[in-house]
């Protein structure tokens, strides 16, 4: 009995493992999308200013990514 114990551990500390790594894996992803988003929205605005309008939602051209 002891041993189908101890094979079973390793087994049973997959499922947490494996759902830890997934939510560190989606948090990194949601940060670099964040970051990038801001990256993006610093250039319109940046870009918006050469041309001497604002950076308004109305501006702004629209796309599938948000």
């Amino acid at each position: 009995m002891y041993q189908l114990i101890h094979h079973m551990r390793p087994i049973s500390r997959w499922a947490v493992e494996s759902q830890q790594r997934s939510r560190r894996n989606a948090m990194l992803a949601s940060t670099s999308l964040t970051q990038r988003r801001s990256e993006r929205v610093e250039v319109e605005e940046f870009l918006a200013s050469i041309r001497g309008r604002t950076a308004t939602p109305a501006n702004r051209p629209v796309t599938a990514r948000g």
